[in-house]
């Protein structure tokens, strides 16, 4: 038994049975028949037998699944920065996490279509509690972070998982999906934990820190949506820190999130992929300890990933409803604003004052960070 069998995916030998095994699930039926919604169950299950990799699984229907996705509920997906990176190269992207399951889908559907190294991405056990669901991050490439572990199971369970993302990049050649912090943003403040950094520094051996991070090929990734489907469903999380109290998530929460992800309107999604971390890390060598180094890198990703998010109208829109301004007028028209202020109406209770500065916040931060780098920030609108 392999040390990575508990946090593994399928091996390509283990692809067709477990996809015959959930083929007749009531969520595989729903899943297919979303994906392929002129197409008898029966010619999908047909071709499921003939199934036998990963890769034959995403190509074949994974893939059109997220185009589907894309059709029916955004107004397209575009790039930038892909055009710096070799295709045949296994990297680290190290993303700002908005949405459990499309950050990373749609960074793949990109490198599908552009010809590189898709990637074995990371996501929380707690997600896939469901079998179905399970199985289908399993045959999707995923490997599992473990969740919910005592101190001392925790570092273990970093530990493996670290030698288990040095083997995929360095053994496997595979590129690998990590978000830059554990949860998504719920705040719209993208900032990458040092845990993170942490975890994957346990497998350097006898590389000093820097070294090592330089093997990795660490490309930042920002994500943006112009609308966020689960903003709502962020606020009570938000409103429980805000008053102090503890968050208890309900029973199918993540799951329902997950679905609101998928299918709620997102409009326009843009990607840009940053450039490797390279150069930037022999700049910090010298610096006296390990956890400033940890602090200067993570502090690299997040200069990568907000300076190049991607400001569409709604973050414009949001900082001078905010603000109660007109200071970015110019980047969004009165039908947009419209629109984005009767969605604040139908999603919370616009007298509710802290709910309504919470949701404006969520959608207007990226564009206070981006100020932050003294650009302007309307400048970045047609990138």
């Amino acid at each position: 038994m392999s040390k990575f069998d508990e946090i593994r995916p399928f091996y390509d030998h283990e692809v067709n049975e477990a996809l015959r095994g959930i083929a007749r699930d009531p969520m595989m039926t729903a899943l297919m028949g979303f994906t392929f919604p002129d197409v008898d169950k029966q010619v999908w299950r047909e071709q499921f037998k003939n199934i036998h990799s990963i890769s034959d699984f995403q190509h074949q229907f994974i893939a059109h699944t997220i185009r589907q996705i894309l059709a029916k509920s955004s107004e397209g997906l575009t790039t930038s920065g892909f055009e710096k990176l070799d295709p045949n190269t296994p990297y680290l992207f190290v993303s700002n996490h908005r949405d459990i399951v499309l950050d990373t889908s749609l960074l793949n559907l990109v490198l599908l279509e552009k010809g590189f190294i898709m990637t074995s991405s990371a996501i929380g056990d707690n997600l896939v509690q469901k079998t179905f669901l399970h199985v289908l991050a399993k045959l999707n490439r995923n490997f599992l972070v473990q969740r919910g572990l005592s101190i001392r199971e925790q570092l273990k369970s970093s530990q493996t998982m670290s030698e288990y993302i040095e083997q995929l990049l360095h053994v496997e050649k595979r590129s690998v999906w990590i978000a830059q912090r554990e949860g998504r943003t719920k705040d719209g403040n993208d900032a990458t934990q040092q845990g993170v950094l942490k975890m994957l520094a346990m497998a350097a051996g006898d590389l000093s820190l820097t070294d090592y991070f330089k093997t990795l090929k660490i490309v930042p990734i920002s994500i943006s949506y112009e609308y966020d489907p689960t903003d709502s469903l962020k606020m009570p999380q938000l409103l429980a820190r805000h008053r102090d109290e503890e968050y208890i998530k309900g029973k199918d929460e993540d799951f329902m999130t997950m679905l609101s992800g998928v299918l709620g309107q997102k409009k326009r999604i843009h990607i840009h992929a940053g450039t490797v971390l390279d150069a930037e890390l022999d700049d910090i060598a010298h610096l006296e300890n390990k956890n400033k180094q940890l602090q200067a890198i993570a502090q690299m990703i997040d200069d990568s990933i907000l300076q190049n998010y991607k400001l569409w109208p709604t973050k414009f829109i949001a900082y001078d409803l905010l603000h109660d301004t007109d200071t970015y007028a110019s980047e969004y028209t009165e039908q947009e604003k419209q629109l984005f202020v009767r969605r604040l109406e139908m999603r919370i209770d616009p007298s509710d004052a802290v709910s309504k500065e919470f949701f404006l916040a969520m959608y207007a931060n990226p564009l206070i960070n981006k100020m932050k780098y003294g650009q302007n920030p309307g400048s970045n609108v047609s990138q």
